[in-house]
Protein backbone atom coordinates (compact mmCIF):
# COMPACT_ATOMS: atom_id res chain seq x y z
CA UNK A 1 0.00 0.00 0.00
CA UNK A 2 1.67 3.77 -0.73
CA UNK A 3 1.04 5.70 1.94
CA UNK A 4 1.22 9.61 1.86
CA UNK A 5 5.21 9.52 3.13
CA UNK A 6 5.78 7.92 -0.29
CA UNK A 7 4.25 10.20 -2.35
CA UNK A 8 5.04 14.12 -2.65
CA UNK A 9 1.65 16.00 -1.90
CA UNK A 10 -0.26 18.44 -4.92
CA UNK A 11 1.07 21.33 -2.84
CA UNK A 12 4.84 20.42 -2.33
CA UNK A 13 4.60 19.70 -6.63
CA UNK A 14 2.97 23.16 -7.56
CA UNK A 15 5.56 24.96 -5.22
CA UNK A 16 8.94 23.07 -4.86
CA UNK A 17 10.38 25.94 -6.94
CA UNK A 18 9.38 28.34 -4.20
CA UNK A 19 10.95 26.61 -1.49
CA UNK A 20 13.97 26.52 -3.91
CA UNK A 21 14.35 29.75 -4.18
CA UNK A 22 13.69 30.65 -0.56
CA UNK A 23 16.34 28.08 0.84
CA UNK A 24 18.82 30.15 -1.87
CA UNK A 25 17.74 33.52 -0.89
CA UNK A 26 18.58 32.81 2.49
CA UNK A 27 22.00 30.94 2.07
CA UNK A 28 23.37 33.75 -0.15
CA UNK A 29 21.59 36.62 1.55
CA UNK A 30 20.41 38.28 -1.80
CA UNK A 31 17.81 37.67 -4.25
CA UNK A 32 20.38 38.93 -7.20
CA UNK A 33 23.21 36.37 -5.70
CA UNK A 34 20.22 33.47 -5.46
CA UNK A 35 19.57 34.31 -9.17
CA UNK A 36 23.39 33.60 -10.24
CA UNK A 37 23.38 30.51 -8.18
CA UNK A 38 20.87 29.07 -9.84
CA UNK A 39 21.22 30.81 -12.96
CA UNK A 40 17.82 32.72 -13.19
CA UNK A 41 16.95 36.67 -13.05
CA UNK A 42 16.53 38.01 -9.79
CA UNK A 43 12.68 39.19 -10.74
CA UNK A 44 12.77 35.37 -11.30
CA UNK A 45 13.66 34.35 -8.51
CA UNK A 46 11.45 37.20 -6.08
CA UNK A 47 8.66 35.83 -8.31
CA UNK A 48 9.23 32.35 -6.31
CA UNK A 49 9.56 33.50 -3.25
CA UNK A 50 6.35 35.79 -3.64
CA UNK A 51 4.45 32.49 -4.49
CA UNK A 52 5.54 30.52 -1.93
CA UNK A 53 4.83 33.52 0.54
CA UNK A 54 0.83 33.65 -0.97
CA UNK A 55 0.11 29.88 -0.43
CA UNK A 56 1.76 30.17 2.90
CA UNK A 57 -0.15 33.10 4.21
CA UNK A 58 3.10 34.82 5.59
CA UNK A 59 6.23 36.55 5.12
CA UNK A 60 9.33 34.85 4.77
CA UNK A 61 11.73 37.62 4.19
CA UNK A 62 12.62 41.44 5.29
CA UNK A 63 13.30 43.11 2.22
CA UNK A 64 14.78 47.01 1.99
CA UNK A 65 17.32 48.32 -0.59
CA UNK A 66 20.62 47.43 1.54
CA UNK A 67 19.64 44.06 3.01
CA UNK A 68 17.76 40.78 2.95
CA UNK A 69 16.75 39.24 6.03
CA UNK A 70 14.53 36.60 7.56
CA UNK A 71 11.77 37.19 9.75
CA UNK A 72 10.22 35.55 12.47
CA UNK A 73 8.40 32.63 10.02
CA UNK A 74 11.15 32.73 7.79
CA UNK A 75 14.00 31.54 10.16
CA UNK A 76 10.83 28.81 11.31
CA UNK A 77 10.68 27.99 7.57
CA UNK A 78 14.00 27.29 6.84
CA UNK A 79 14.64 25.31 10.01
CA UNK A 80 11.93 23.10 9.57
CA UNK A 81 13.46 22.74 5.53
CA UNK A 82 16.86 22.87 6.13
CA UNK A 83 16.88 18.85 7.44
CA UNK A 84 15.68 17.63 4.42
CA UNK A 85 17.84 20.10 1.89
CA UNK A 86 20.97 18.59 3.87
CA UNK A 87 19.81 14.94 3.38
CA UNK A 88 18.52 15.55 -0.16
CA UNK A 89 22.46 16.85 -0.68
CA UNK A 90 23.69 14.02 1.04
CA UNK A 91 21.82 11.32 -1.04
CA UNK A 92 22.80 12.94 -4.63
CA UNK A 93 26.94 13.18 -3.12
CA UNK A 94 26.41 9.58 -2.04
CA UNK A 95 25.14 9.01 -5.46
CA UNK A 96 27.97 10.83 -6.93
CA UNK A 97 30.64 8.95 -4.87
CA UNK A 98 29.28 5.65 -6.08
CA UNK A 99 29.75 6.63 -9.62
CA UNK A 100 32.74 8.04 -8.86
CA UNK A 101 34.04 7.68 -5.61
CA UNK A 102 36.33 4.32 -4.53
CA UNK A 103 34.15 1.37 -5.22
CA UNK A 104 32.19 0.27 -2.47
CA UNK A 105 28.89 -1.26 -1.52
CA UNK A 106 26.96 -4.36 -2.15
CA UNK A 107 27.53 -6.54 -5.35
CA UNK A 108 25.13 -9.40 -6.24
CA UNK A 109 26.78 -11.75 -8.87
CA UNK A 110 24.84 -15.04 -10.61
CA UNK A 111 26.84 -17.56 -12.19
CA UNK A 112 26.06 -21.23 -13.79
CA UNK A 113 27.19 -24.01 -11.22
CA UNK A 114 30.17 -25.39 -12.71
CA UNK A 115 31.74 -22.44 -14.19
CA UNK A 116 30.97 -20.66 -10.79
CA UNK A 117 32.37 -23.31 -8.97
CA UNK A 118 35.72 -23.71 -11.09
CA UNK A 119 36.35 -20.31 -12.68
CA UNK A 120 34.51 -17.40 -10.40
CA UNK A 121 34.71 -18.45 -7.23
CA UNK A 122 38.51 -18.73 -6.75
CA UNK A 123 39.10 -15.34 -8.26
CA UNK A 124 36.85 -13.43 -5.51
CA UNK A 125 39.62 -13.90 -2.83
CA UNK A 126 42.22 -11.54 -4.41
CA UNK A 127 39.32 -9.57 -5.85
CA UNK A 128 37.71 -8.63 -2.22
CA UNK A 129 41.73 -7.98 -0.87
CA UNK A 130 41.74 -5.67 -3.47
CA UNK A 131 38.52 -3.72 -2.71
CA UNK A 132 37.50 -4.46 0.94
CA UNK A 133 34.86 -1.99 0.86
CA UNK A 134 32.31 -4.20 -1.46
CA UNK A 135 30.64 -7.02 -0.61
CA UNK A 136 30.38 -9.90 -2.73
CA UNK A 137 26.73 -12.26 -2.36
CA UNK A 138 27.42 -15.45 -5.20
CA UNK A 139 24.64 -17.02 -6.56
CA UNK A 140 25.28 -20.58 -8.30
CA UNK A 141 22.27 -21.18 -10.56
CA UNK A 142 22.04 -22.77 -14.06
CA UNK A 143 19.07 -21.23 -14.66
CA UNK A 144 18.03 -18.04 -16.63
CA UNK A 145 19.25 -15.07 -14.88
CA UNK A 146 16.41 -12.39 -13.28
CA UNK A 147 18.10 -9.45 -13.09
CA UNK A 148 15.24 -7.25 -11.57
CA UNK A 149 13.64 -9.90 -9.03
CA UNK A 150 16.89 -11.37 -8.21
CA UNK A 151 18.30 -8.00 -7.75
CA UNK A 152 21.60 -9.55 -9.57
CA UNK A 153 24.09 -6.96 -10.64
CA UNK A 154 26.99 -9.18 -12.54
CA UNK A 155 25.79 -12.49 -14.57
CA UNK A 156 28.00 -15.21 -16.08
CA UNK A 157 26.46 -16.87 -18.82
CA UNK A 158 27.56 -20.01 -21.14
CA UNK A 159 26.53 -20.76 -24.92
CA UNK A 160 24.51 -18.59 -27.32
CA UNK A 161 23.36 -15.27 -26.05
CA UNK A 162 19.76 -14.71 -27.41
CA UNK A 163 18.54 -11.67 -24.64
CA UNK A 164 18.80 -8.59 -25.94
CA UNK A 165 17.83 -6.71 -23.24
CA UNK A 166 21.28 -7.16 -21.54
CA UNK A 167 24.98 -5.93 -22.36
CA UNK A 168 27.03 -9.25 -22.75
CA UNK A 169 30.60 -9.05 -22.83
CA UNK A 170 32.14 -12.38 -24.14
CA UNK A 171 35.47 -12.79 -21.86
CA UNK A 172 36.50 -16.01 -23.88
CA UNK A 173 34.86 -18.24 -26.31
CA UNK A 174 32.95 -22.00 -25.07
CA UNK A 175 34.56 -24.74 -26.74
CA UNK A 176 33.22 -28.21 -26.13
CA UNK A 177 35.25 -31.09 -25.52
CA UNK A 178 34.78 -34.55 -25.91
CA UNK A 179 37.32 -36.84 -24.31
CA UNK A 180 37.71 -39.40 -22.21
CA UNK A 181 40.86 -40.95 -19.72
CA UNK A 182 44.25 -41.93 -21.55
CA UNK A 183 43.11 -45.40 -20.17
CA UNK A 184 40.21 -45.78 -21.71
CA UNK A 185 41.36 -44.43 -25.03
CA UNK A 186 44.53 -46.98 -24.83
CA UNK A 187 41.71 -50.06 -24.23
CA UNK A 188 38.64 -48.71 -26.76
CA UNK A 189 40.41 -46.13 -29.36
CA UNK A 190 38.68 -42.81 -30.30
CA UNK A 191 35.49 -41.85 -32.44
CA UNK A 192 36.54 -40.43 -35.66
CA UNK A 193 33.24 -38.85 -36.54
CA UNK A 194 29.92 -38.22 -34.33
CA UNK A 195 28.86 -40.92 -35.48
CA UNK A 196 31.14 -43.81 -34.14
CA UNK A 197 30.17 -42.74 -30.79
CA UNK A 198 27.53 -45.15 -30.81
CA UNK A 199 30.03 -47.86 -30.62
CA UNK A 200 31.54 -46.36 -27.26
CA UNK A 201 30.21 -45.60 -23.68
CA UNK A 202 29.25 -42.27 -22.78
CA UNK A 203 28.30 -40.31 -19.76
CA UNK A 204 25.26 -37.79 -20.52
CA UNK A 205 24.66 -34.55 -18.39
CA UNK A 206 20.96 -33.51 -16.69
CA UNK A 207 19.71 -30.51 -16.46
CA UNK A 208 18.38 -29.24 -13.41
CA UNK A 209 15.03 -28.83 -15.63
CA UNK A 210 15.14 -32.41 -16.09
CA UNK A 211 16.31 -32.29 -19.87
CA UNK A 212 19.10 -34.36 -21.12
CA UNK A 213 22.16 -31.51 -22.70
CA UNK A 214 22.15 -33.05 -26.28
CA UNK A 215 26.13 -33.12 -27.70
CA UNK A 216 26.53 -30.30 -30.37
CA UNK A 217 29.07 -30.92 -33.29
CA UNK A 218 29.58 -28.56 -36.25
CA UNK A 219 29.23 -30.69 -39.54
CA UNK A 220 29.59 -29.28 -43.09
CA UNK A 221 28.92 -26.25 -41.69
CA UNK A 222 26.04 -27.08 -39.92
CA UNK A 223 25.04 -27.43 -36.12
CA UNK A 224 24.37 -31.27 -35.44
CA UNK A 225 22.72 -32.50 -32.33
CA UNK A 226 23.34 -36.25 -31.12
CA UNK A 227 22.42 -37.79 -27.79
CA UNK A 228 24.16 -40.78 -27.30
CA UNK A 229 23.23 -43.78 -25.57
CA UNK A 230 24.81 -43.31 -22.10
CA UNK A 231 26.11 -45.57 -19.37
CA UNK A 232 25.85 -43.16 -17.00
CA UNK A 233 23.51 -40.13 -17.04
CA UNK A 234 24.10 -37.53 -14.55
CA UNK A 235 23.10 -34.35 -13.23
CA UNK A 236 26.71 -32.74 -11.89
CA UNK A 237 29.07 -31.50 -14.02
CA UNK A 238 31.78 -32.61 -11.51
CA UNK A 239 30.35 -35.95 -11.21
CA UNK A 240 30.70 -36.47 -14.80
CA UNK A 241 33.60 -35.11 -15.24
CA UNK A 242 34.74 -37.89 -12.12
CA UNK A 243 33.23 -40.46 -14.34
CA UNK A 244 35.29 -39.96 -17.35
CA UNK A 245 38.26 -39.75 -15.41
CA UNK A 246 37.45 -42.65 -13.91
CA UNK A 247 37.08 -44.74 -17.54
CA UNK A 248 33.58 -44.83 -17.82
CA UNK A 249 33.53 -43.16 -21.38
CA UNK A 250 33.14 -40.37 -23.52
CA UNK A 251 31.46 -37.08 -22.38
CA UNK A 252 31.62 -33.51 -24.27
CA UNK A 253 32.49 -30.97 -21.96
CA UNK A 254 32.99 -27.29 -21.28
CA UNK A 255 37.48 -26.95 -22.42
CA UNK A 256 37.63 -24.79 -18.98
CA UNK A 257 36.30 -27.97 -17.23
CA UNK A 258 39.04 -30.24 -18.62
CA UNK A 259 41.73 -28.05 -20.22
CA UNK A 260 44.32 -28.66 -17.25
CA UNK A 261 43.60 -32.16 -17.31
CA UNK A 262 44.26 -32.28 -20.76
CA UNK A 263 47.41 -30.49 -20.92
CA UNK A 264 48.43 -33.11 -18.09
CA UNK A 265 47.96 -35.92 -20.34
CA UNK A 266 45.24 -37.54 -17.78
CA UNK A 267 42.45 -36.85 -20.41
CA UNK A 268 42.72 -37.39 -24.39
CA UNK A 269 40.37 -35.02 -26.89
CA UNK A 270 38.77 -36.13 -30.04
CA UNK A 271 35.98 -35.16 -32.72
CA UNK A 272 37.78 -31.47 -32.56
CA UNK A 273 37.10 -31.02 -36.12
CA UNK A 274 33.58 -31.13 -35.25
CA UNK A 275 33.77 -28.44 -32.76
CA UNK A 276 30.71 -25.52 -32.48
CA UNK A 277 32.51 -22.60 -32.80
CA UNK A 278 28.86 -20.16 -31.96
CA UNK A 279 29.21 -20.45 -28.00
CA UNK A 280 31.18 -18.28 -25.18
CA UNK A 281 31.63 -17.42 -21.82
CA UNK A 282 29.57 -14.40 -21.22
CA UNK A 283 29.60 -11.64 -18.16
CA UNK A 284 26.48 -9.51 -18.58
CA UNK A 285 25.26 -6.72 -16.94
CA UNK A 286 21.84 -4.11 -17.45
CA UNK A 287 23.38 -1.19 -18.65
CA UNK A 288 26.46 0.68 -19.67
CA UNK A 289 24.93 4.19 -18.52
CA UNK A 290 25.55 5.34 -14.56
CA UNK A 291 27.18 2.29 -14.16
CA UNK A 292 28.47 2.28 -10.38
CA UNK A 293 32.40 1.98 -9.61
CA UNK A 294 31.72 -1.95 -7.69
CA UNK A 295 30.50 -3.01 -10.92
CA UNK A 296 32.84 -1.13 -13.04
CA UNK A 297 35.78 -2.67 -11.48
CA UNK A 298 34.45 -6.07 -11.30
CA UNK A 299 33.85 -6.40 -14.89
CA UNK A 300 37.57 -4.75 -15.71
CA UNK A 301 38.74 -7.39 -13.18
CA UNK A 302 37.16 -10.56 -14.50
CA UNK A 303 37.42 -9.88 -17.50
CA UNK A 304 41.53 -9.95 -17.33
CA UNK A 305 41.41 -12.18 -15.09
CA UNK A 306 39.38 -15.12 -17.01
CA UNK A 307 41.42 -14.04 -20.23
CA UNK A 308 44.43 -15.08 -18.51
CA UNK A 309 43.54 -18.01 -17.06
CA UNK A 310 44.04 -20.86 -20.22
CA UNK A 311 40.88 -21.97 -20.31
CA UNK A 312 40.91 -22.90 -23.92
CA UNK A 313 40.93 -26.19 -25.39
CA UNK A 314 44.88 -27.04 -25.38
CA UNK A 315 46.55 -28.26 -28.93
CA UNK A 316 48.77 -31.64 -27.12
CA UNK A 317 46.83 -34.69 -26.19
CA UNK A 318 44.25 -34.46 -28.94
CA UNK A 319 43.45 -37.47 -31.30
Amino acid sequence: MTTRANKPSASFATSHAGVVAFLTVAAEGSFAKAGDRLGIGRSAVSRSVQKLETQLGVRLFLRTTRSTSLTREGELFYANCHPGVTRIEKALEDMRDLREGPPRGPLRVCATVGFGRKVVAPLLKEFCAAYPDISLDLLLDDGPTDFTSDRVDVSFRNGRMEDSQVIAKQLIPMQMVVCASADYVREHGVPRVPADLEQHLCVNFRFASGRLYEWEFNVDGRLQRVLPRARFTINDADLVLRAVRDGQGFAQMAAYQVSDLLRSGELVSCLDAFAPDDRGHWLCYQSRQHLPARIRVFIDYMTEKIRGLGLERPRIGTW
